[in-house]
């Protein structure tokens, strides 16, 4: 009898040093900060988010925008010019069809002209040029931070997506041998058949999220690479999160910089001086532009070659102000007053842009410290706790897993708050025009994963 009340016994403890060589590991397999957490993911190699900034800035919307504050920046020189002058060759006078000139009125004549504009048109005239230039440029600086920025979300979406990857394959990893463990158990009479069907549907569950997961993986590399103009065989590399600052300027000082240095707002001013200008110059439309011609002429006479000169005066007349000029002046003031419009628009959603992105930074940064220092480790003390109950058989192996289960999550929500983190800073740095960390300066590998 004794032989017979072993063997199960035996077994069963046999069963519960597996369940202990399970969640030992399980506590150890992820970190608690779920940094680098993708270690079931095929190796790649490690992509910092300088070498993000570094390749984005190729980007063709960056040599676009190069392109375009070049052309205008050809056009200043020229708007500060009146226009050409007009040089004309006559045959005045002339018989037909020998073409010889006709006595006494026949010459050749040559003629020339310039268009001389009202005093102040042309320096307005280049005042705007100069200023549309001016805000060509600045709009190459907001194109460079736009895709920055663009590059730095899509590089934290990345991290997200491949360390909550490699906690859900983990995860599967540790219910798959609990299964087994349960299996086991119910083998010999000392588990439920229940606790079997329901680590089975909990793997079922989890290889449908690491499939859906994978995909999101797979486009958001796609996605990094097109920003980053990178082959399509290329192989996105692991993200390495970087060091974040521990602290920011105050919010007040953020605001006042950003308003202050932001491009798009420096390229708004420039659209707006160009718009006064416009203004002014509309007003002078009205006023006649002046012409002046020199007239040279010469004929063949009995007394040998005669020649003649001439002076023109001329003048523009506006005959059709009321649907010209004046309509012009309507519309360098409609204009005008739409560029006043987008820059106050541009401060006011550059003020409540910092705001919201400074609330979001301090949530992710305080909520990241609360799940590193509090949360996670207790979480994981239940864990321990819980196992210590189920081998005394004071809990079922659901309410084991159940908060295995609960760590997990906490950890993909750390992940998530890191990304969170990231992407706030990035985008305060585009509204600033300015860096705020280095982002080589990448996070110490974790030594649990030994990354």
């Amino acid at each position: 009898m004794r032989l017979l009340h072993n063997g199960p016994r035996t077994r069963t403890h046999s069963v519960a040093a597996m369940f202990a060589i399970v969640f030992s590991a399980s506590q150890f397999a992820i970190p608690a900060g779920a940094q680098n957490a993708n270690v079931d993911i095929p190796a790649r190699h490690d992509l910092a988010l300088a070498d993000v900034y570094r390749l984005a800035s190729a980007n063709p919307r960056v040599d676009a925008a190069i392109a375009l504050a070049r052309a205008t920046e050809a056009r200043v020189g020229s708007a500060r010019r009146p226009s050409d002058p007009e040089i004309q060759l006559g045959f005045m006078n002339r018989s037909l069809p020998s073409l010889a000139p006709m006595d006494p009125l026949g010459m050749t004549q040559l003629q020339l002209t310039q268009m001389i504009p009202v005093p102040g048109k042309l320096r307005l005239a280049g005042r705007i040029a100069s200023e549309n230039s001016a805000a060509a440029l600045a709009r190459v600086g907001d194109v460079r931070w736009d895709v920055r920025t663009r590059a730095a979300m899509t590089f934290y979406d990345l991290y997200a997506a491949d360390s909550q990857l490699g906690i859900a394959q983990r995860n599967r990893t540790l219910v798959q041998e609990i299964a087994k463990a349960s299996q086991v158990m119910y083998s010999v009479g000392n588990g439920k058949q229940a606790d079997v069907l329901r680590a089975q549907v909990e793997i079922a569950r989890m290889t449908e999220d690491i499939t859906r997961m994978e995909s999101m993986r797979s486009s958001m590399a796609g996605r990094l690479s097109a920003l980053l103009g990178l082959p399509e065989h290329d192989v996105i590399g692991t993200p390495s999160l970087p060091v974040f600052p521990e602290t920011l300027p105050p919010l007040d000082e953020l605001v006042a910089e950003a308003l202050k240095s932001r491009p798009m707002i420096a390229a708004g001013e420039r659209d707006l001086a160009a718009a006064d200008a416009g203004t002014r110059l509309a007003q002078k439309e009205i006023w006649p532009d002046f012409e002046v011609g020199v007239q040279y002429g010469w004929r063949g006479g009995v007394m040998g070659t005669e020649r003649m000169g001439s002076l023109m005066l001329g003048a523009t007349i506006p005959l059709y102000a009321r649907s010209r000029q004046l309509r012009m002046r309507e519309e360098a003031d409609a204009m005008r007053a739409m560029s006043a419009a987008d820059l106050a628009a541009m401060r006011v959603e550059t003020r409540a842009r910092m705001t919201e992105l400074y609330a979001d930074f301090t949530r992710a940064k305080n909520l990241r410290t609360l799940y590193q220092t509090t949360v996670l480790p207790q979480a994981e003390a239940t864990v321990t706790a819980s196992f210590t109950a189920y081998r005394l058989g004071s809990i079922e192996l659901m309410a084991l897993l159940d908060n295995q289960m609960t760590v997990n999550r906490y950890r993909q929500e750390l992940v998530s708050l890191e990304a969170d983190q990231g992407k706030a800073i990035s985008e305060i740095e585009m509204l600033l025009g300015r860096e705020l960390f280095d982002a080589a300066r990448a996070t110490a590998p974790n030594t649990r994963t030994g990354r």
